[in-house]
């Protein structure tokens, strides 16, 4: 035992498991602070994002900056912390938001939306937006749980996961999301 502990296949086996290990902590590192992978499940995000798709979260984008209009963000429900969504964000801490004729007007600005399904063909009623949280829509207006239900209403600052910014789930539509 004494000789196989000296000899040149334990030092390269001690290598390799070394290297393992490494590797494994550092995965594990990136996965808790900086990116994880996110399954979409249903329509809501339809055209952008279709159901099954997966894409790369980055988590510690907001750690330094603010979400900003037109991120889509991954976030813990306010409800039920154990589920998230994956919305675009409309409105920001102290915004007014209303939705008229399937025009989503943000202090009274109204939004070019191209991303967008189709315009929501029910209203919303003006809310101002409370400090700390934002006003999430799906990009499937008519088939999305999104802050204008209290299902979700608006979500918390510390309730935002990260933003999405790589699809890579399917293969060939491999692509930065927009």
């Amino acid at each position: 035992m004494q000789d196989f502990l000296k000899s040149d296949t334990f030092r390269e086996m001690k290598g390799w498991a070394l290297s393992l290990l490494t590797a494994v902590i550092a995965a594990l590192l990136i996965r808790a602070f900086i990116i994880e992978t996110v399954l979409v499940e249903g329509s809501s995000m339809l055209p952008t994002l279709h159901n099954n798709e997966r894409v790369i979260m980055y988590k510690t984008g907001y750690l330094l900056g603010s979400p900003k209009r037109g991120d889509i963000i991954v976030f813990r429900t306010p409800k039920d912390p154990r589920i998230s969504y994956i919305k675009r964000l409309i409105g920001l801490p102290g915004d007014r938001v209303r939705i008229t004729d399937g025009i989503v007007y943000v202090n009274d600005i109204p939004l070019s939306e191209k991303y967008i399904l189709e315009p929501a063909t029910q209203d919303y009623d003006e809310q101002e937006i409370p400090e700390g949280m934002f006003f999430v829509l799906g990009d499937n207006r008519n088939n999305s749980l999104d802050s204008r239900y209290s299902d979700v209403g608006f979500v918390p600052r510390e309730n935002i996961k990260g933003k999405a910014v790589l699809r890579i789930w399917p293969l060939y539509k491999i692509s930065i999301i927009r």
